[in-house]
């Protein structure tokens, strides 16, 4: 097991909990990925310098200490620059990995589907590009372990016009996945079932609550990051509506951005889904600031504004409602649950019925022949009932998400009903 040394950062204009709080989720991530966590340190900073972002006399403090220790990695809590990445490593004498590279080592171990390894892949190598020539000077010197796993390991070998092709390879085949999922999303929406999305921060207990609601098998451990591929699974509610329930990658504080942008093909159910059901710990002590983390996951994603319904989660942890209550009170939109007991589930059933009453709404619209991007995404986005040609314009009645309503405000003429059962 690799002896781990971190390395976080207390910005003169933050706090010293929210350096804490990062340093002890970035152990937890240490341990996920297999790593044994021996020793941490901080410095307060103004702005980072642009060697080696921390002090030089700090990072020698912390190379003396590291050599004492016989670490084999450190990693910074930050965001480092190829440059900074390559001078710590001549003060250090040993590995350096930042926070995103960790994060991407427990993706790569984490992914099952040729999907997942894909969106991997992609983002270890657009990371991993502009580091190449530090990988180039000493990779005959690396024994694999944290930071070093995956299938893009062996790109790190070659010449970058040959990281280039790969990358662009793998996009394609990405577009592939998406057009294989935009199909499906198209049956799903012809049968007018309902996507509700379940979203959160990392190890809130989003697969323990798809597995309790919908009796599925999806993986769900204790631990950060242990669903990567998503799950969706049919869940008939007391009201007999049927309803699709996927469960997504967790979101975490500091998310690359890359990672996001590898993860959007799967991340798309997020941006399409009628309903978010966004799970909280409510028995962590940074719910609240997880709770943003998230929210600004979701603006990045375009995600943000959807109707979405707070599952506050682990109430089993409790003697004691009133944390409980105050996030009850806090978010009008939201329900109490124990997803491993079984606490709460039908008052969630419940309001998972009356939110997704109004999933469809019945329009008549008119719209010119030549607008012929607006009547295929008619038929993308709704179930066209019936298409009339005949005319100056052709007349559709179509069954649309709420949402999607404003994109076609202009064509609307009539209101048919205002919800389909």
């Amino acid at each position: 097991m690799e002896r781990v040394f971190l390395v976080g950062v207390e910005w003169k204009s933050g706090s010293a909990w929210e350096t804490r709080d990062s340093l002890e989720e970035l152990e937890e991530l240490v341990a996920t990925a297999g790593g044994d966590v021996v020793g941490n340190g901080v410095q307060k900073l103004e702005s980072p310098t642009a060697a080696t972002f921390i002090g030089t006399g700090k990072a020698a403090e912390f190379a003396t200490r590291c050599k004492t220790e016989s670490i084999d990695t450190v990693i910074f809590d930050v965001e480092l620059s190829p440059a900074q990445a390559r001078n710590l490593e001549e003060v250090f004498g040993c590995k350096i990995l930042d926070r995103t590279s960790l994060i991407l080592d427990i993706f790569a171990q984490r992914a099952r589907t040729r999907e997942g390894k894909l969106q991997i892949e992609l983002a270890q190598l657009q990371h991993l590009l502009p580091r190449l020539t530090r990988f180039w000077g000493h990779l005959s010197r690396q024994k694999g372990g944290i930071g070093m796993r995956g299938d893009g390991e062996t790109q790190l070998e070659t010449d970058r016009r040959r990281v280039q092709d790969r990358i662009a390879r793998i996009q394609l085949e990405l577009d592939e996945v998406r057009q294989h999922r935009s199909t499906q999303r198209e049956g799903r929406q012809r049968r007018l079932w309902p996507l509700a999305s379940i979203v959160g921060y990392t190890n809130a207990g989003k697969s323990t609550l798809l597995n309790t609601l919908t009796g599925a098998s999806a993986l769900a451990e204790d631990k950060l990051f242990a669903t990567l591929d998503p799950t969706t699974r049919r869940l008939r509610l007391p009201s007999n509506q049927n309803v699709l329930l996927t469960d997504t990658v967790g979101f975490i504080r500091k998310l690359p951005h890359g990672l996001v942008e590898a993860f959007k093909a799967t991340l798309e159910e997020v941006v399409v889904a009628d309903l978010l059901l966004h799970v909280v710990d409510v028995s962590h002590p940074g719910a609240e600031e997880q709770i943003v983390a998230v929210n600004q996951v979701l603006g990045e994603i375009g995600a943000e504004g959807h109707p979405t319904l707070m599952v506050f989660n682990k109430v089993d942890r409790f003697d004691s409602r009133d944390r409980v209550n105050l996030f009850l009170e806090r978010f009008p939109r939201s329900v109490a649950v124990s997803a491993r007991s079984g606490e709460g589930i039908p008052q969630l059933l419940g309001e998972l019925g009356a939110a997704l009453k109004p999933i469809r709404q019945y329009v008549r619209l008119e719209v010119p022949h030549e607008r012929a991007a607006v009547i295929a995404r008619l038929h993308e986005l709704g179930e066209v009932v019936e298409c009339d040609y005949d005319g100056p314009c052709v007349g559709m009645k179509v069954r649309i998400q709420p949402h999607h309503r404003a994109d076609f405000a202009d064509y609307i003429r009539e209101d048919l009903s205002t919800r389909v059962d």
